[in-house]
């Protein structure tokens, strides 16, 4: 529970991300696993789905979770926030990782309504690895979407976890 706490990034009122690694999908799996009661015959489809999540060596993943009680402002929230998984990135100085959407499906629909989940990948340069790591270094999520313009900056112990994720 603390390396997930360490990975959670609260960005505005209605976003959080939660940046993924081996541990956290290894547990999702289980956790479904555990929930859906499937079985054997389970395994390979929860693989198959969180596998991708599992970060690469030169890259972070990440969930991105719009989480709003109230079904009616959520309902209208997700309507304006079509296309939101374009404008999302990782600043780190004069360094910008856009993130790129999982294509497992389309996460906005054709009536404009986006997902209250998604899944993202934030694919690095060895500059930008090393901007990340750099001590001193300030890191910052950024949503640039035109009707949510949020942001949020890592704090060291997190950008440190983070920094785990690349291959040494």
């Amino acid at each position: 529970m603390e390396r997930k706490r360490l990975r959670r990034l609260p960005v505005g009122p209605h976003a959080t991300l939660f940046f993924e690694s081996y541990e956290t999908m290894l547990q999702q799996v289980q956790e479904m696993l555990h929930i859906e009661r499937g079985g054997d015959a389970q395994i390979a489809d929860e693989l198959d789905a969180y596998n991708p999540m599992i970060p690469n060596g030169s890259e972070l993943t990440a969930t991105l979770m719009f989480e709003i009680n109230d079904p009616d402002i959520r309902a209208r929230t997700l309507l304006s926030l079509g296309g939101v998984e374009n404008h999302i990135a990782i600043v780190i100085g004069d360094h910008t990782v856009k993130a790129v959407p999982e294509d497992d499906i389309e996460r906005t629909k054709s009536d404009g309504k986006t997902s209250a989940v998604h899944f993202l990948h934030f694919p690095f340069t060895q500059d930008q690895i090393a901007a990340f790591r750099s001590s001193g270094a300030v890191a910052r999520l950024e949503i640039d979407h035109p009707n949510y313009g949020h942001s949020a900056t890592m704090n060291a112990t997190m950008r440190a976890t983070l920094a785990e994720d690349f291959a040494a």
